[in-house]
């Protein structure tokens, strides 16, 4: 059974979802208003405010005013309930009626039906913006990239629509089509996007044999959902196996999921160190940490965009912060607060940003993301599906080269015993400017 608490990390919410096999949860007569004050009770007590300008004083006058009114249906109640949380400005902290909420549920556990874009609503300026399509879905073959606008569905602008509007108009049965207008740059155009089942394997892996034969196990992760840590740890235990020389750890256009999930896989590669802290709207702040059972030792890079947000952003930062690996590619989304999924009385549900979190460095990456060490643009013409994590891959290409730097570095490493050996001549003749170690 699925707890009622989740502890997420999406930018987003999976649109163009439906879900057909869902009994609607039923509300007693005249009790739309307990649902609006569960809503305001865990706000109350739980919302973390990242833009300063939430006054409990303001909520409090909130709460008497929507408390007031009549709801003559669940429509009327959802609405005041959505108004309610405009209030906040945090296009985090969303409503959920049944059906969605318990397809977002069914999404952490790594399955959904729809076109498998990811969006969220830009309070600046209120566009609704796509984090990323999910590989292998409708949206990702036909070319959606992250940071694309979507000004109009099936004709109708999307502008001043909410998520909610926005994905009841994407949504909707297998086999049917949505026509989407989006906005790249200054440049609109039409995609038609056929809704299919979606099925997500979180994670792919295979071995790459590099020009000098050295092998690498290249990991990409595309979603931290409820399987990600365990289809992890089995494919490096695999290429453990395999024996690769180090890892290329894909984490583009990945939108997050699941905190436990992040620190889980951060554990595979760091033994030790802080992986993340959370700081909840009380200051009380969570360490976690490396356990000691890291599955690998060998040298790592990372590949991060634009779209490698959130859960995305702790894995990276941790391995950064560590000094446990090299991350590539571009700066990420920057999504740094936490939100927990909450249950509501009525069978909805409640996304509500409850902390913030810093890298192990302590640094804040909210809207402001994480600058790679080695930053290299994606290939100005787009590559095949299968070049992915290949050498036609611009980022990978240049991934796999510090990759077998690091590699190079390492193997540098020699055993020096001051006991048998002249020192001094050693000196003189390292002209390569190898590191020792004394024993």
């Amino acid at each position: 059974m699925l707890k009622k608490n989740f502890i997420i990390l999406f930018t987003t919410t999976f649109s163009g979802i439906f879900f057909s096999n869902f009994a609607d949860a039923t509300v007693l007569n005249n009790s739309y208003k307990e649902v609006i004050d569960h809503v305001w009770q865990i706000v109350y007590r739980d919302f973390l405010d990242s833009s300063g300008k939430f006054q409990k004083s303001n909520w409090i006058k909130l709460r008497k005013e929507f408390l007031s009114k009549t709801y003559s249906d669940s429509n009327e109640a959802y609405d005041a309930i959505r108004d309610m949380l405009s209030n906040l400005d945090d296009s985090y902290t969303r409503f959920l009626e049944p059906k969605e909420f318990n397809q977002m549920r069914i999404d952490t556990s790594g399955e959904l039906t729809g076109v498998g874009i990811q969006i969220v609503k830009d309070k600046e300026s209120d566009d609704l913006i796509i984090i990323s399509p999910i590989e292998d879905t409708p949206a990702y073959d036909a070319g959606i990239k992250a940071r694309d606008k979507i000004i109009s569905i099936d004709d109708i602008s999307t502008e001043g629509m909410n998520i909610e509007d926005a994905v009841k108009l994407i949504r909707g049965q297998r086999g049917t089509k949505v026509k989407l207008e989006i906005l790249r740059g200054s440049k609109s155009f039409f995609k038609v996007l056929l809704r299919e089942k979606i099925e997500i394997k979180s994670v792919l892996s295979k071995v790459n044999q590099t020009k000098n034969g050295l092998l690498i196990g290249y990991v990409r992760i595309k979603q931290f959902n409820a399987n990600a840590s365990r289809e992890t740890k089995d494919v490096i235990k695999d290429l453990e196996t395999k024996k690769v020389a180090g890892y290329v750890l894909d984490l583009r256009s990945n939108p997050g999921g699941l905190l436990e999930s992040s620190i889980d896989i951060s554990r595979h590669f760091i033994n030790k160190g802080i992986i993340v802290s959370t700081l909840s709207k009380d200051g009380l702040k969570e360490i976690k940490r490396g356990n000691g059972q890291a599955l690998t030792k060998k040298p790592l890079v990372v590949l991060v965009n634009e779209g490698s947000a959130s859960a995305s952003e702790i894995v990276s930062g941790a391995i950064k912060d560590n000094k446990r690996g090299k991350l590539i590619g571009k700066k990420t989304f920057g999504k740094g607060l936490v939100q927990s999924m909450r249950t509501l009385v009525d069978g909805s549900g409640l996304t509500v940003t409850v902390a913030k979190y810093l890298t192990p460095n302590g640094i804040d990456i909210n809207k402001s993301g994480i600058i790679p060490d080695i930053e290299v643009n994606m290939n100005i013409n787009p590559i095949l599906q299968r070049e992915i994590g290949t050498r036609k891959d611009k980022q990978y290409k240049a991934g796999e080269k510090e990759l077998i730097n690091i590699i190079k570095r390492r193997n540098q490493i020699g055993q020096f015993n001051s006991a048998t050996t002249n020192l001094n001549a050693l000196l003189k003749i390292n002209k390569e400017n190898r590191v020792f170690s004394f024993n």
